[in-house]
């Protein structure tokens, strides 16, 4: 018999537990510093230098690379090492997944890594520590070491468009699971968030962990709203043995 594909959409409220704040929530960081957006907005970082030596001296001194990958990570490192055929679609950019023992391959990361940074003209990509050694030494907006072009963090800012071929792996994702877990996410975060309703559209069975409501609510067969890092453990546990067994 084969196993039902487990699809699950992870968003902000996954990695809180680690020290790494959402952004929309009641104490997310566009609440606390309405200026904060404009450090991650394409045409705002392109524009103005002042913006990114911001957004440079906030990356050093949030040490999100620091952080360490907690129990909703782990208990999904788990499950894949139980032999449940699991992708993760995560719209977090901290990498922690992978930290957790969940293989690369399977990790689609919908808005990019903030592990890597990359040259907004000749695209080189190179690891985020680098750049940030480089700002410690004294640069305040490194450039490009091979062409002089600005470095930006490899994930997506507002104003940028998702990686199409990640975004059609995910989607293909979607349709194929048996079974679609969005945890820790608002759901409100567009093409991301429409992925838990392609999945419910192609009948899988839609699972939401997340402590506001959300939009696709009224289509899950099951809505969590305990703390993530004890709901979704148990949640995947119960998952394991009904698979498993």
């Amino acid at each position: 018999m084969t196993k039902p594909l487990v699809a699950v959409l992870s968003g902000a409220g996954v990695s809180t537990d680690s020290g790494i704040p959402d952004y929309r929530g009641p104490n997310g960081l566009w609440r606390s510093d309405p200026g904060a957006e404009k450090l991650v907005t394409y045409a705002y970082y392109m524009g103005d230098p002042e913006i990114r030596r911001r957004a440079w001296r906030m990356r050093r001194e949030t040490g999100a690379l620091r952080a360490e990958p907690n129990a909703a990570h782990l208990a999904l490192a788990e499950l894949e090492k139980s032999g449940v055929p699991v992708r993760v679609l995560t719209q977090n950019v901290d990498g922690l997944h992978q930290l957790a023992g969940m293989p690369a391959r399977k990790v689609l990361e919908l808005h990019g890594t903030a592990r890597a940074v990359v040259c907004t003209v000749c695209h080189e990509r190179t690891p985020m520590p680098e750049a940030l050694a480089r700002v410690e030494a004294g640069e305040d907006d490194p450039p490009c070491r091979r062409c002089g072009g600005i470095l930006k963090p490899a994930t997506v800012l507002f104003g940028e468009h998702l990686d199409p071929v990640v975004l059609g792996e995910a989607a293909a994702i979607a349709k194929a699971c048996q079974i679609f877990i969005a945890v820790g996410s608002s759901l409100q975060v567009h093409p991301a968030a429409g992925l838990a309703g392609v999945a419910a559209d192609h009948g899988a069975r839609l699972v939401i962990v997340n402590a506001e409501p959300t939009p696709y609510d009224d289509r899950a067969e099951e809505v969590v709203r305990e703390p993530i890092g004890t709901a979704l453990p148990a949640l995947l546990r119960g998952l394991t043995h009904e698979i498993n067994h």
